[in-house]
Parts: structure tokens; sequence; C-alpha cells
């Protein structure tokens, strides 16, 4: 009998990894990590390529169960819920613990049905029309798409798409947001957009962000995860966790010379 996760709001913790190891194959990508993710904040995971951000995020909404060889040792816990537990149901994580993609991926279907999508799979049993227009009115797009519904969520402008998937995440109601690089293929028009979105739905989600540009981490996140490549005889190449303070000292005062050199562009 498969569990659902249960809501309990009893601590200001809302993910949390406890000495997490991910495989693919034999090959070690993320190597003991122990990180807390706090409740309605902005938390940036910044780090060269190959370090193992994306795979990380992944692992909060158990993405990388689609991977075959994916493996995973240690835990990641929702709250108090061990989301790799055999009775937890990957679905009702993916509903909890929403996803937003590096490049906008709208449905094929109208920007209506986009939104309407994943709350009828999920058996919504409100207002439809209420629920859409609050998600677009939650993503910054409802003045621009209200009069459009019925178009094309493809003929929006590539800004707008990636606010499309935005409300797309909210519309199932979860309660964390992972994004992976949501910039990345915008204009900085579209992207300081997005960026002004993080801050207001911070006050009503947690949400973590993979970035590889280091303003935008500055920007617009209040705790900043430093990841970075070693190379071990054992282990091989793999990523792991450097530093974790707030953004701010991260920034400013990095206590770990390998942030420093990393934050002020001296490798990456």
């Amino acid at each position: 009998m498969t569990t659902h996760i249960e809501d309990t709001n009893q601590t200001d913790t809302v993910l949390r990894t406890e000495g997490l190891n991910v495989y693919y194959g034999k090959f070690l990508a993320l190597r003991d990590i122990w990180l807390n993710i706090p409740k309605n904040r902005v938390t940036a995971f910044i780090g060269p390529s190959g370090c193992g951000k994306s795979t990380l995020l992944r692992c909060y909404n158990r993405l990388n169960d689609l991977i075959e060889s994916f493996r995973a040792e240690g835990k990641v816990y929702y709250y108090d819920e061990n989301l790799y537990a055999p009775t937890v149901d990957p679905v009702e994580v993916r509903r909890r613990i929403g996803m937003v993609f590096q490049r906008p991926n709208p449905f094929p279907k109208s920007i209506y049905e986009n939104v309407a999508f994943g709350p009828r799979l999920n058996g919504y049993k409100g207002d439809m029309e209420e629920l859409v227009e609050r998600s677009l009115r939650q993503a910054a797009l409802w003045d621009e798409a209200k009069d459009k519904l019925r178009q094309s969520g493809l003929s929006l402008s590539g800004g707008q798409q990636q606010r499309l998937c935005i409300a797309r995440a909210i519309a199932t109601q979860p309660d964390v947001i992972l994004m992976d690089e949501p910039c990345s293929a915008l204009d900085p028009i579209s992207t300081l957009r997005v960026e002004d979105l993080l801050h207001e739905l911070k006050e009503q989600y947690t949400i973590l962000i993979v970035t590889h540009n280091m303003q935008q981490a500055s920007r617009v996140s209040d705790m900043t995860a430093f990841f970075n490549v070693q190379t071990t005889e054992e282990a091989g190449r793999s990523g792991y966790l450097v530093e974790y303070d707030r953004t701010e000292r991260i920034f400013q005062d990095p206590q770990q010379e390998a942030t420093k050199e990393y934050v002020s562009g001296k490798f990456g």
C-alpha cells in the first residue's frame, strides 16, 4: 500500500539530506551531502559544470528515478518523511515538489490547458477557472495572457513560456518549486522578470534554483550552496558540497578558499 506524504509545518526545514551519495552505475556523482533547506526561502546551488547541482535538485522530487543506472545511498527527507522509503509514491512527491526546467517546455496545448493539465490529472475538484487565473497571476502572466487563454502556449515568447511553466508548476499547489537554470535560455529583460517573480513566490513557496550566473544567485537567493568537483583515488571524480551559508556571507565573506576563488571568478 502506498503511503502519501503528510503535510507538516512544524519545522523551518523543508528538505534535508543526510549523508547522501548518488551513483550512476559505478560512477559516484555526488558524495556525502548533508544539507538543510529552509522554508519560504530561495536557496541557490552554484558551482562548476559537473559538480552535481542538477543531480541533487532532481533527488528532491525523485526525477532521477527515471534514469535506469541511478542509485542513492543516505537519506533525503521532506519534513520528517524519507522520500526514498519504499512506501512513498514518487508521483505524490512530484506533486508536492514541482519542477521548472532549463528551457521553457509548454505542452502543445492552449495556455489554459497547460495550467489546468496537472490539476486535472490529480483529480482537482475545485473551480478550475479560478485556479488557472490565480496560477497565472502568481506567475505574473495573467495580464499578458488573459485575452488569449485558448491560444497555444507555444505562441508565447520565451520569457512568457517560462512563466507559463512556472504557472503550470504552481497550479498543482506544491510546497516546493525546483528550478534548474530557469533563465539560461532567456533574454536579460525576461530574466529580470523571472527573478522579480522569485521574490514574490517565496512568500508562499520554498524555492531551489540551480544557476551558473553568480550575479543572479546573489540577487535572488537567501541561502547559497557552493559545490565543487574533487578527484580521489577511491571514488574518482565526484561532486561535493564545499560551503553552505547565507548568500550575503557566501559572496562577501566565504570561509573556504575554493568558494572565494569561485565567486570571484578565478575558476568555473
